[in-house]
């Protein structure tokens, strides 16, 4: 399969996923984690960026990842910055980063770096599909996808 056939595939299964989590979402809340700990398949991973919203990708110094611990502290890079915050998960793949900080170094791809920055502020719902989690908007828009990391 060539590149272009596996992003226009990919592409078009994200178009199906929005328009199958288009419902308009309600305000649920999301905890933080009960007694200290979080689970599910989105814990304990490091997760590498794929795309931005539904096809783009970004080249930048280094791979923008992040991995949310037990604990619901959340880590990794924008590709420029490494960062911090905490991470909440809730029903119906509810999921909320806040309290984020970053290394403020200066780099030559800072308006993709702040893309990646502002993709996980924005998240609302995840979905996860074998080896990729889609972020969502809290208007149903694919914000971007990442990749499981092999290891």
């Amino acid at each position: 399969m060539t590149g272009q056939t596996r992003n226009v595939l990919l592409g078009a299964g994200l178009a199906l996923l929005v328009s199958a989590c288009s419902s308009t979402p309600q305000q649920e809340r999301v905890d933080a984690p009960q007694s200290g700990t979080l689970s599910g398949p989105v814990v304990e991973q490091r997760w590498n960026l794929l795309l931005v919203g539904t096809d783009e990708r970004l080249s930048m110094p280094e791979a923008p990842f992040f991995r949310i611990g037990r604990d619901g502290k959340v880590s990794g890079s924008d590709g420029c910055n490494q960062f911090t915050g905490k991470a909440s998960l809730g029903e119906s793949q509810r999921i909320e980063f806040s309290e984020l900080a970053s290394t403020r170094m200066a780099c030559p791809n800072m308006e993709d770096a702040k893309r990646v920055t502002d993709m996980l502020d924005t998240a609302y719902r995840y979905l996860i599909d074998h080896d990729r989690l889609v972020f969502f908007g809290p208007d149903s828009r694919v914000l971007g996808g990442w990749r499981k990391a092999n290891g």
